[in-house]
């Protein structure tokens, strides 16, 4: 993009566009209000017309100036989505089914790895005056923070998050995988991609709980918390059946409302 001579060249862009100089890596701006607008690129000087020239003695003059060229850049624009909660964890964790129950969104679900290919965002309502913004993102995989699994194009949509949910599964099924090494393997990503989204407040949700046997489940979540040594808060919730769910909006809602304050 060119800044035309005598003009500055604006762009418009959505909401949460990061705009980057592609040649020299430097961000340009960071757009993240509505209707917000970003100069890319500055005019040149404009040229002197022949009419500049004019004079008593020189009516129809035909000398003139040309203008400067202005800059030019070459973009580069990511969009980070904008979402007050970020659903995170490894595939069939149960983030796509907690998002459905949570809110209207209706991502589509299924018992296979990778169901969520693209985030999705979903608005969770809390009683008659309180709701926050609900982003789902797919599973990560070991190597995540280096691209495995389309990773580093997720984890951005994470960064502008004020909660991160980190949803385990609890390892009711054969298939399922042991709950401490999927949370160590998704923390460490989280880590190795940016240190400042691992340090975003974030909270450890046990998930598929209705299959546990009730007179196991606390058991196991102790199990799952010191053997991880877990020291934030802990959530025991069934996305499928929606057991536990309104327990941790409210949670969510005061935890989010005690920052606005």
């Amino acid at each position: 993009m060119t800044g035309v001579s005598g003009a500055d060249l604006y762009i418009d862009v959505p909401e949460g566009t990061v705009v980057a100089d592609m040649d020299t890596g430097e961000t340009l701006g960071d757009l993240t209000e509505s209707k917000q607008a970003l100069m890319v690129a500055r005019g040149g000087r404009g040229g002197r017309g022949n009419t500049r020239f004019k004079s008593s003695v020189n009516r129809a003059p035909r000398r003139s100036t040309p203008g400067e060229p202005g800059e030019s850049r070459r973009l580069a624009l990511s969009l980070k989505l904008l979402a007050d909660v970020g659903l995170l964890g490894a595939p069939n964790a149960g983030k796509s089914t907690l998002t459905r129950t949570l809110s209207a969104a209706r991502p589509k679900v299924a018992a296979y790895p990778f169901t969520t290919l693209n985030p999705q965002l979903g608005v969770v309502r809390v009683g008659d005056d309180a709701s926050f913004v609900i982003a789902d993102i797919p599973g990560l995989i070991e190597g995540a923070h280096s691209g495995a699994g389309l990773g580093t194009q997720f984890l951005r949509h994470l960064e502008r998050n004020r909660l991160l949910l980190h949803l385990v599964d609890a390892g009711g099924q054969p298939e399922s995988a042991d709950p401490v090494e999927a949370i160590r393997m998704v923390s460490a990503e989280l880590g190795r991609y940016s240190e400042r989204l691992a340090s975003l407040p974030r909270w450890l949700v046990i998930n598929k709980i209705d299959l546990i046997p009730r007179e196991k489940r606390e058991a196991l979540l102790a199990d799952i918390v010191a053997r991880y040594d877990w020291r934030g808060p802990v959530f025991a919730v069934s996305a499928a059946t929606g057991e536990g769910t309104a327990e941790l909006c409210g949670a969510i809602a005061r935890h989010l409302g005690s920052e606005e304050d």
